[in-house]
């Protein structure tokens, strides 16, 4: 009698544990992905080969049940985040993911571009237009502006690029009214939207939305890069090394592993990016040498402070470089000694 007391026990505690396996938290868990090599990735037509490895770092990403929510309350490096911090407000699932692959697309792009410039070799990319694919709660954008929404021109001066509207946004008054101009179903609309203060840089207006620059790019050598499933734009920095160190004939890996993170624009500023944490134990992860992280000229709170912290906690020997550009990263790389065997 007693057994069976405790197969049926053991039996709705099975039941129990699937059931809760499969219902999903308001919340996602993110915790440390991998380093991947992007040599296999790109591949720049006759281009050189280089004797180390650049790679890309993930953050791995899913949604919370009861089981990786408490797994992740009691560990390191694993970090919980509000469905509405990751996903914009009515955003699915598949929207989340089409946008971060278009994000990827964008820093493709963008680092084939730098790269190509940098190496002196032929290369034309031309802006589509810039979309919104991110709108703030909470942000004067809101109820105004929309996921696909076209920005066109901001007061009557055209914004074709991400960067340009950021620039004209800038340079305004936190209180300040503009107007922007933008296409929805191929009509052309306008609104006037109030800046309010920027949520990720204190004292500098914002409109609340995260914009992408649609480009068409052409390339002479040819370039085939295969980034799969991989999304966002905070490997842009890396592709652009890896692509550039293709194009030339100095190997700048120097028979390093050198991994990283970072968004890069089209004047090869290296933006800031999230998770550079988790990120940093990646890379310590795979042996890493070397680790590339944005600097965002000193900032207090920038990436390369929260690596560095990171780094020390987990007390790695890898090497955290800060950088403001895809400039610095090549200084920096150009004068490493080469690695000895």
């Amino acid at each position: 009698m007693k057994n069976k007391y405790y197969l049926n026990s053991l039996i709705i505690g099975v039941v129990i544990a699937v059931v809760l396996n499969f219902f999903t938290l308001p919340y996602y868990v993110t915790r440390p992905g991998d380093a991947q090599e992007l040599g296999p990735l790109v591949s720049v037509e006759g281009g050189n080969t280089d004797e180390g490895s650049f790679m890309l770092t993930t953050v791995k990403m899913g949604k919370a049940n009861v089981f990786t929510y408490a797994f992740a309350k009691l560990s390191d490096y694993q970090y919980i985040y509000p469905i509405a911090q990751i996903r914009g407000e009515n955003e699915t699932d598949e929207e989340y993911s089409y946008r971060q692959l278009h994000m990827m697309e964008s820093s493709k792009e963008t680092a084939i571009k730098v790269a190509y410039e940098k190496a002196n070799k032929e290369v034309e990319l031309i802006s589509k237009g810039v979309y919104v694919f991110k709108v703030l709660e909470g942000m004067p954008a809101e109820n105004k502006l929309t996921i696909g929404d076209r920005i066109t021109h901001i007061n009557g001066e055209e914004t074709p690029t991400a960067e340009s509207f950021m620039e004209q946004v800038s340079v305004k008054e936190i209180g300040e009214t503009i107007e922007v101009t933008y296409d929805r179903n191929d009509q052309e609309e306008k609104t006037k939207i109030t800046l309010a203060e920027h949520p990720e840089k204190p004292g500098f207006p914002g409109v609340g939305i995260s914009l992408l620059t649609d480009y068409e790019i052409t390339t002479n050598p040819a370039i085939t890069i295969n980034t799969a499933q991989i999304g966002g734009p905070s490997a842009g920095l890396m592709f652009s090394l890896e692509i550039y160190n293709q194009l030339v004939e100095e190997d700048i890996s120097k028979g390093f592993k050198i991994a990283g993170t970072g968004a890069i624009n089209e004047k090869g500023e290296v933006g800031r990016i999230g998770g550079i944490s988790q990120k940093v134990l990646a890379a310590d992860n795979a042996g890493v040498d070397i680790f590339l992280a944005p600097y965002e000229n000193g900032a207090e709170n920038s990436n390369y402070n929260e690596a560095v912290d990171a780094a020390k906690d987990i007390k790695t020997d890898m090497k955290i470089v800060p950088v403001n550009t895809f400039d610095d990263a090549i200084e920096y790389l150009e004068k490493l000694e080469r690695k000895s065997n």
